[in-house]
């Protein structure tokens, strides 16, 4: 078995009742978000200012490694929501609306949606078991998509 499908696998097993899966359908993709909103938020050097990086772009470089690394189309799916993540940053600034103080709110939120997302499956979150999961959580959100498009993972 590859290391990605015994990832997904092992991820899933703290996740098959329906209203945990349901809470983390929405809180994995936006917590994935508001992480890089935070790290969008973390003041940087001049010389990163004026290259118009963040450490959010800097971060995004080995993590998106990691998930090509992982698979190739997971890494492109983490791509497209990495993308994403970004444009709904610049909505954020474009609307003028604190960016580190709306990824945070949502961050807590989001959270502890989680958490009472594994109260009622009754196990607790994979990270506990192993950091990697933090990353795996927003990949195993995608492959439910790549499954329903006929993509293997």
């Amino acid at each position: 078995m590859r290391e990605v499908e015994r990832l997904i696998n092992k991820y899933g097993e703290s996740h098959t009742n329906k209203t945990n899966i349901m809470i983390h359908a929405i809180a994995v993709p936006a917590i994935f978000f508001v992480t890089i909103g935070l790290l969008w938020s973390i003041p940087v050097p001049e010389f990163m200012q004026a290259m118009k990086i963040t450490f959010a772009h800097v971060l995004a470089i080995p993590t998106l490694y990691y998930y090509f690394k992982l698979s190739g189309p997971i890494g492109a799916a983490m791509t497209l929501l990495t993308l994403s993540a970004f444009g709904l940053i610049k909505l954020l600034i474009m609307f003028d609306v604190s960016v580190w103080k709306f990824s945070l709110g949502l961050f807590v939120v989001m959270w502890i949606l989680q958490f009472i997302g594994h109260h009622v499956e009754g196990k607790k979150p994979s990270f506990f078991e192993d950091l990697r999961y933090l990353l795996i959580g927003p990949a195993w959100w995608w492959v439910h998509w790549l499954k329903r498009m006929n993509i293997s993972y």
